[in-house]
């Protein structure tokens, strides 16, 4: 039997973070996961998909992501139940992280032009690596701009 869930996707809102009574961290959040076709619109849907993360990667996730941030899930899936405040029987599906990771650095949404609401801004560019900075290379040499003449190096130099 097999039971594994692995999503890419941003946080809907800032992570939750609890102890249990024993003090054990626990991290309920929600990521929006785009599907991989267009509805008849032309636009993408997305998936709000509920997580929980424990012990200390609970705690990482609350203190280094918020909303709006890119993450990576892996883990499995859960299905529960337990008594509302009203009486009735409440199912909940959802996905039991074993890992999170951090697919962009902290504060790095806010930095690409994300909206408020920590979904894709459209008149960003699209083509750029999430962890790039689009200033980062304007400054930088290119490397290739010998324009395929021979370079100079030695076979001491070669790593193989």
């Amino acid at each position: 039997m097999l039971n594994r869930v692995v999503l890419v996707g941003r946080l809907t809102k800032d992570p939750d973070l609890r102890y249990t009574p024993s003090g054990v961290a626990v991290a309920n959040f929600t990521i929006a996961v785009n599907r991989p076709f267009t509805n008849q619109q032309g636009n993408r849907d997305a998936d709000f998909l509920n997580c929980v993360v424990w012990r200390r990667p609970a705690e990482n996730l609350a203190n280094y992501m918020k909303k709006g941030s890119m993450i990576g899930v892996d883990g499995r899936l859960q299905s529960r139940t337990f008594e509302g405040q009203d009486g009735k029987t409440v199912f909940v599906t959802e996905v039991v992280a074993d890992s999170v990771q951090f697919l962009e650095s902290k504060g790095t949404s806010q930095d690409r032009g994300q909206d408020t609401s920590g979904f894709q801004n459209r008149n960003q560019n699209q083509n750029q690596a999430p962890w790039q900075n689009q200033n980062q290379n304007q400054n930088q040499e290119d490397p290739f701009k010998n324009n395929g003449e021979p370079i100079d190096i030695s076979d001491d130099d070669l790593p193989f």
